[in-house]
């Protein structure tokens, strides 16, 4: 039950209980209890709203910055990491494999600002080595969601 709780749950956070519980077999009772265990054990982190911004109003900018980075003795990546996530401009820090050690993603209000980011904040720090910037101009599908349609022609076929 949890692996397939984990796989419905991550598509549909907002899924009502009880039809999770139909979907599963299992009582109500049993997915509240078995998601508050996840949680407790550190397996569900959190819970998220995905949004298009490119739908709304609101002026926001993505970008992949790679890190290249000295480790440190006996702490490997670990505290390089944890100084750049807690700016609040970063969306998410990975250990990747490759010509770069860290992928760091960040969302400002405009180019400038994550390109002051990088170069007054990231690019400082005693460790970093050197850094790439790869602004997102267009997501297509984002955490396993589609986020443009496919054009479809709806006229009608005319025949001779």
């Amino acid at each position: 039950m949890r692996e397939e709780l984990l796989k419905i749950i991550e598509r549909n956070s907002r899924i009502d209980l009880k039809e999770l519980a139909v979907i599963l077999g299992v009582e109500e009772i049993d997915v509240v209890n078995e998601l508050q265990a996840l949680e407790d054990d550190g397996i569900i982190c959190g819970y998220h709203t995905m949004i298009d911004w490119e739908k709304t109003s609101i002026e926001k900018v993505s970008a992949l910055i790679e890190v290249r980075v000295t480790p440190q003795r006996g702490q490997g990546f670990d505290n390089i990491a944890e100084r750049i996530y807690k700016y609040p401009e970063v969306t998410s820090v990975y250990l990747i494999s490759g010509g770069y050690d860290l992928l760091v993603t960040l969302e400002g209000k405009s180019l400038k600002e994550i390109s002051g980011f990088v170069s007054d904040k990231l690019s400082t720090l005693e460790s970093v080595l050197s850094t790439a910037t790869h602004f997102i101009l267009k997501k297509y599908k984002d955490h396993g969601t589609i986020l443009t349609k496919k054009y479809e022609d709806t006229r009608e076929k005319v025949s001779p």
